[in-house]
């Protein structure tokens, strides 16, 4: 049986500054370069432009159904067979600047198996703090 059929999904969001511009920061979010040097172990595109995530070598499948550039976007991850499923699993990237502030804010929306609120912040505030790293902000 699936874990997706035994466990609930979560829907966990974060907001965290990145002090750098919204088009220094979206190559990282959008295209498998920028994300294998911060997000996950490597990312690989397929002929069909899957985006192949690898943790623990161990891949994970997704399309990108959705990208504003300089703005957002939205992986959503496949089954084993590379296949759409009902209730999938998926990670949202949304760049916001305050208009009083200045400052850019990466909003993640994460919506997977894993429950356990401290457990996903400290994971996202560690990635978050690599990328930050990267873009120098």
């Amino acid at each position: 049986m699936p874990l997706s059929a035994t466990r609930s999904k979560h829907r966990f969001t974060v907001e965290l500054p990145v002090n750098a511009s919204p088009k220094i920061l979206y190559p990282y979010l959008a295209s498998a370069s920028g994300l294998s040097q911060w997000y996950c172990q490597d990312v690989h595109i397929d002929e069909d432009h899957r985006y192949n995530f690898i943790w623990d070598n161990q891949p994970h499948f997704a399309e990108m159904s959705s990208h504003r550039t300089n703005r957002s976007v939205r992986f959503v991850f496949l089954d084993q067979n590379k296949r759409h499923t009902t209730d999938a699993n998926y990670l949202d990237f949304t760049l916001e600047e305050s208009q009083l502030t200045q400052e850019v804010y990466l909003r993640i929306v994460d919506y997977s198996e894993e429950t356990d609120d401290s457990e996903l912040l400290d994971m996202w505030e560690g990635l978050v703090l690599k990328l930050r790293e990267l873009v120098g902000g």
